[in-house]
């Protein structure tokens, strides 16, 4: 069994062989830099942020919405009864995910993730028809989805449900990835598990045949806030 002290000496050694920064390092990052820069033909704006998302995410097999603020919940509130969902997995603590249930009919359940997922396995995997998530952010490019999982939303929620339902706001929006981890300031310190997401769960055999829903939901929707008057546009 370590030690307080044991640990923290294996944690002082750990930093010690850490690799400095080095004019080598800031010249890589300049070059990468430059790299992108070049190929990119300046930044869209907000509208033109949301119809790349729009129309990466459409090719990627995920159906998509652009909605206000305020109308959104109701319009995925009507979505959710149309295909026949009962239970949802959201964050009830979350202003989004507050927002949401509010708007539920009365035969749509939320639920909220508030038990170690031994203690309702079963449940989970056999009763809940979709999970709720709030992106950090979106790569407009690729149609990506940057999820930064909690506890009140966990990865679970974006992986065990049939249908993952995910709410990401214009204002987030980057045009590639190398302009997400900058303006993220990813090199500062990333989370533990920060989660890229591409269109519903796929795979494919050697015949090339490709099935939905192998590894995660076989369906995503996607809604994008366009909380600016500019991504309306």
């Amino acid at each position: 069994m370590s030690t307080p002290g044991a640990r923290e000496r294996m944690l002082g050694r750990l930093r010690a062989a850490a690799p400095a920064p080095s004019p080598a390092t800031a010249d890589l990052d300049r070059r990468i830099d430059s790299h992108f820069e070049t190929r990119r033909h300046g930044t869209p704006a907000v509208g033109g942020l949301v119809a790349a998302m729009q129309a990466a995410l459409q090719g990627l097999h995920a159906e998509v919405w652009c909605a206000g603020e305020a109308a959104w919940p109701a319009l995925l509130a009507t979505e959710l009864a149309n295909a026949g969902v009962k239970r949802l997995l959201l964050d009830p603590a979350s202003k989004a995910g507050a927002a949401l249930a509010a708007a539920l009919p009365a035969h749509i359940e939320a639920v909220g993730y508030d038990r170690p997922i031994e203690a309702w396995k079963a449940e989970l995997f056999g009763t809940i028809d979709a999970g709720f998530t709030v992106a950090r952010s979106g790569i407009a490019a690729t149609g990506t989805l940057v999820v930064a999982p909690d506890a009140g939303s966990p990865r679970t929620v974006s992986l065990v449900p049939p249908l993952h339902v995910a709410l990401v706001r214009a204002s987030t929006l980057h045009a590639d990835l190398h302009l997400a981890a900058r303006a993220e300031r990813w090199s500062d310190g990333m989370p533990t598990n920060l989660v890229l997401i591409s269109g519903p769960s796929k795979t494919s055999d050697i015949q090339q045949t490709l099935a939905y829903g192998a590894h995660g939901p076989r369906r995503l929707w996607v809604v994008i806030e366009t909380d600016t008057e500019e991504a309306g546009q």
